[in-house]
């Protein structure tokens, strides 16, 4: 039995790059770099007042736009995602403190289109020979959502989203949370569902083609009048604001965070009207 060697990867040509030859480079970018490029989590450095940018292959596959080419090492024009979300975070790391932030929701390219995903992002100062901040690395993870409590139940829901892309976001979210779901593109084709099965909440856009997301909820309490309300708008609550049903309202976007809230409070009115 032939035990096969490790395959080093080519080196990147810096050359081409603002950082220029790592023969110039100060030890602690060198050791972060190589951490950076041998490791299977996405990771982007910004380095230097210039904000120079490096990141792997994980960090390239995560945002999926086909323009990246790992290792980066170049000024953005853009700013990347993980940085320009929030100016306080980036901050908090360049005065030396690192931080994470969870169910952060960043843009990233998915079939051809812009795709919200929610990350968790870890934020870690790197400081040159004096201890001085350099750079600062961010570390990108798919996000972790919380498990149900102990008392919650899972919920039975049916999604109603026209969009392919947000209705296969949603339901992957709200099944990573622990519930049960189903999915439908329109109001006419989550009608017909309804009848043939028991839900606990109805979550629907609010905007379809063909019945709106409000008519079909009038609708669905003709057939089952227990069954809960979750709406998500783009437009804010204005189309939902004065129901003569109560209901829950989410504006686009939402981070994992609040649909967890607002499910949170869906399950204690059920708990109320089931007393």
């Amino acid at each position: 039995m032939t035990s096969s060697a490790p395959v080093a990867p080519p080196s990147p040509d810096w050359s081409r790059t603002a950082l220029g030859e790592p023969a110039g480079w100060p030890l602690p970018l060198r050791l972060t770099v190589d951490i950076l490029l041998n490791s299977p989590s996405a990771m982007l450095l910004m380095w230097g007042p210039e904000q120079i940018m490096v990141y792997n292959d994980a960090y390239a596959a995560l945002i999926g736009l086909s323009s990246l080419r790992a290792p980066g090492g170049s000024v953005p024009s853009i700013q990347p995602a993980a940085w320009s979300w929030n100016a306080a975070a980036i901050r908090q790391g360049w005065a030396g403190d690192s931080a994470s932030y969870r169910s952060v929701v960043l843009p990233a390219w998915r079939n051809n289109g812009v795709a919200q995903l929610p990350l968790d992002l870890y934020y870690t100062p790197v400081r040159d020979a004096a201890g001085q901040v350099a750079g600062v690395l961010c570390t990108l993870a798919p996000a972790q959502a919380a498990p149900l409590a102990d008392t919650a139940r899972p919920l039975r829901m049916l999604v109603v989203e026209d969009n392919a892309d947000a209705r296969y976001l949603v339901c992957e979210t709200l099944r990573a949370l622990g519930h049960e779901v189903q999915a439908a593109a329109t109001g006419e084709d989550a009608l017909p569902e309804l009848s043939r099965q028991s839900f606990d909440v109805l979550y629907t856009d609010v905007s379809l083609p063909g019945m709106s997301g409000v008519e079909l909820a009038r609708k669905a309490l003709q057939q089952a009048p227990t069954l809960q309300l979750l709406f998500a708008s783009g437009y804010g609550d204005e189309l939902t604001r004065h129901l003569e049903f109560p209901a829950q309202s989410l504006q686009k976007p939402y981070d994992i965070e609040q649909l967890q809230a607002a499910l949170e409070q869906v399950a204690r009115r059920m708990t109320n009207t089931q007393a």
